[in-house]
This record gives C-alpha cells, structure tokens and sequence, in this order.
C-alpha cells in the first residue's frame, strides 16, 4: 500500500477494533441480528428494532469487525449507515 489509507476508513477500522474480542459476541443476539439484515438495511433503525441498543450495539459492531456485517466504510459509521449481512465465506448454511 503506497501512502495514508482513507482517513473516514481508518477512523471506523479503529472504532470497530474496540469490539474485536470475543466478549462482546452473543450467539443468540447475533442469529438475530443477521437474519434481521438479510436485506440492506440502516443501523440504527435496525438495531432498535432488535431491542435495546445499549445491549445491541455492541453485539452489531462486533459482526461488523468480524465481517458478518458489511457497509460502507469509507463514509463516517453513523445512525443511518446500510448494513447487509455476509454469505458465509465457507458455504455453510
């Protein structure tokens, strides 16, 4: 990589690594949130219709690090940012 990465894309990465470990996953919170974004949908409405974002958030910001989770993150991640869940890079249902 030749320079400075995007600096929008930079900031998310770093946000979203503080949600990197492994604690802030919930199996069950996680099954819902991806299958409440099988369409495209913003992050914010979303992760209230899932239920409290205090609890949620976390759990939608850790999928996103792990790569369950996709937007676009070379804008700044905010209320209306479109998130869709990932196929499952190994093929499994």
């Amino acid at each position: 990589m030749a320079g400075e990465p995007d600096p929008v894309w930079a900031a998310n990465l770093r946000w979203l690594a503080g949600y990197r470990h492994p604690r802030f996953g919930n199996a069950d919170l996680e099954a819902e949130l991806l299958s409440l974004f099988t369409e495209t949908r913003p992050l914010a409405e979303t992760a209230r219709r899932a239920g409290d974002p205090i609890r949620i958030r976390p759990v939608l910001f850790h999928l996103l690090w792990r790569g369950d989770l996709a937007g676009d993150l070379s804008r700044p991640l905010g209320e209306t940012t479109l998130l869709t869940a990932c196929a499952d890079p190994m093929g499994e249902p």
